[in-house]
């Protein structure tokens, strides 16, 4: 029988070993350098805060409180809390009217805490006036003032949308000129989309009154001018009051808006018609914009909305897009827009796309709430279960080695290296993954870890069974592992491929801690893999080069004697007869 083929494997193994190698250095390099050594630890390991809220019927919707909008109201603040990098937070609904919010400490819990309280919804509203943020300095009388109160024109109604949002921008000038357009920060902004063919976009008249019929109210009214005038929004400590939809407000920027300050219209469009926002980047342009989808019923307010703005004048022709009464963005309107989508363009970096998607998208809650209860989770309960939780993995590995030192002997020595490259690159990822994607290690992650250990000691058994096999046959070490190879591969594939495929599933169905068992079940499995094929059988080829292994010692573990090895076979060629001449 022809002897195998050598593979590269079997040819160059220091290759696959200097792999390996070469990516536990990196890893461990990234984990000093990011200043990051230890893996990040959930709730019930860390400690953390607990938030209690409860839901509030709005006026006018008495039954907006049930179990299908208290679960939406649940996965949107899951998803706007770990949208600010807060990973295993827990968020769930509890009785009628309670959603139960767990953040983790050592994550971003303060911002997360106040993620979590903005409950109110998202609202479009057109823009009447835009200035500086801070408060307005006094002005100064004129001599031909002197006599006469110095807001003596506040309570007078511009005769055109453009002059009102003059007159209120001057609030927060010293005697200057005022400047309507938007600033530098969102000047650059605009929506824009598709008309449908029988909706044309509505064209300004060349004269028009004040406010014209079906057009926008841009009036100020002087008590809103007055509050406009005095608003500081430089102090964090001031929140202007939100005001009911129907109403005109004033509001501060924040955002890319920060360092303005607004006047509103009525709402225009409620947040809960939009039913879809994405950052996504135009290859065409080559510029990050925002699409947005809504509803049915939100495309024809939409549409109708940004038909009235498309004929305004800066700031005039300008949507808020407003959270909590804080205005986020104020894109401008350049046509209106049919059909329930509409994009917004602009100098948006990757991050302002995306940010400005999550708040359209995360921000519409169908519900209010309230807190009721902060409280704080103290650490000391999980560092017990941590505790409990290295003990049995500490035993579980104590165990397999014991097991390994006893059966395979100098074997063990490969099945111990192969678990320590295992857990240098399970925590070395683990750790590294905290900042990355804000994973965090809670209890039932520390179970799959140990679980896994059992995995990975199996793949080390598969192998090493398959070469005492080959050895039982009549071979030598250096034939065997290369003919048990092909065979334990394939075993270990499909054992591995079962593993990751439960975990797989498990992490999809599941929701909260579990989902921590199965994440590291599923990355435990693909280390495996790796560990087995570039680390595992190289270094088997390789010391199946050595006299202890290739010789087979008796505490090698390797011993043809001790395996009850067959005698070699003697192969040769048979030599034909010798005929028989006659005499």
């Amino acid at each position: 029988m022809a002897a195998p083929k050598k593979g590269r494997s079997q040819q160059y193994p220091g290759r696959a070993l200097a792999v390996i190698l070469l990516a536990i250095v990196a890893l461990v390099g990234g984990m000093l350098l990011s200043g990051t050594t230890t893996p990040r630890l959930g709730i019930d390991l860390a400690g953390g805060t607990s938030i209690t809220l409860t839901a509030k019927n709005e006026p006018g919707q008495k039954n907006a409180i049930n179990q299908a909008n208290l679960k939406t109201a649940a996965n949107i603040i899951s998803r706007r809390v770990n949208g600010v990098g807060v990973t295993e937070a827990e968020v769930q609904t509890q009785g009628d009217k309670h959603i139960i919010v767990n953040i983790p400490k050592g994550t971003n819990e303060q911002e997360a805490k106040e993620q979590v309280g903005k409950t109110a919804r998202l609202f479009f509203r057109p823009v009447i006036a835009v200035a500086q943020a801070g408060k307005a300095p006094k002005p100064k009388p004129s001599p031909s003032q002197s006599g006469k109160p110095g807001s003596q024109d506040q309570g007078k109604q511009s005769p055109t949308p453009s002059q009102s949002a003059s007159s209120s921008a001057s609030a927060d000038t010293s005697g200057s000129s005022p400047s309507p357009s938007p600033s530098s920060t969102t000047q650059g902004r605009a929506v824009s989309g598709a008309l449908t063919k029988d909706t044309p976009s509505p064209k300004p008249s060349a004269s028009k009154p004040a406010t014209p019929p079906g057009a926008l109210d841009s009036t100020i009214p002087a008590d809103l001018q007055k509050k406009f005038a005095a608003l500081d929004c430089t102090d964090k400590n001031v929140k202007p009051p939100l005001g009911k939809p129907e109403d005109k407000v004033v509001a501060c920027g924040t955002g890319e808006s920060k360092d303005e300050k607004f006047v509103l219209g009525p709402v225009a469009v409620d947040g809960t018609d939009l039913s879809n926002a994405k950052g996504v980047f135009d290859q065409q342009r080559g510029q990050w914009l925002v699409t947005l989808k809504f509803t049915g019923k939100g495309a024809s307010k939409f549409q109708g909305i940004t038909g009235k703005l498309a004929t305004q004048q800066p700031p005039n022709n300008q949507f808020a897009i407003v959270l909590d009464g804080d205005v986020f963005s104020h894109p401008q309107v350049t046509n209106a827009i049919g059909g329930g989508q509409a994009e917004i363009t602009g100098s948006f970096t990757q991050e302002q796309a995306q940010s400005l998607a999550n708040i359209l998208s995360f921000g519409a809650l169908p519900l209010t709430f309230q807190t009721d209860d902060v409280t704080e989770v103290s650490a000391a309960l999980g560092s017990d279960q941590l505790q409990g939780g290295l003990i049995a993995g500490a035993i579980g590995m104590a165990l397999v080695i014991g097991y390994s030192l006893l059966y395979y002997r100098g074997l063990a020595f490969v099945s111990i290296l192969s678990l320590a490259v295992s857990a240098v690159l399970t925590y070395s990822i683990m750790t590294l993954l905290g900042p990355g994607i804000g994973f965090a290690l809670n209890l039932p992650a520390v179970c799959g870890a140990i679980v896994a250990i059992g995995i990975t000691a199996d793949s080390f058994i598969v192998y090493f069974e398959r070469i005492r096999d080959e050895i039982r046959e009549g071979r030598s070490l250096r034939p065997a592992v290369e003919r048990a190879w092909p065979r334990a591969r394939r075993t270990i594939l499909v054992s591995d491929f079962v593993s990751f495929l439960a975990a797989a599933v498990l992490y999809i169905v599941s929701v909260g801690k579990v989902q921590g068992f199965a994440f590291t079940l599923g990355l435990t499995t693909l280390l495996d893999v790796v560990v087995v094929f570039l680390f595992t059988k190289p270094l088997m080829t390789l010391l199946a080069r050595t006299e202890f292994f290739g010789g087979g010692h008796k505490f090698s573990g390797l011993d043809p004697k001790r395996l009850g090895a067959k005698p070699a076979p003697i192969r040769g060629r048979r030599r034909p007869a010798t005929p028989v001449k006659e005499a």
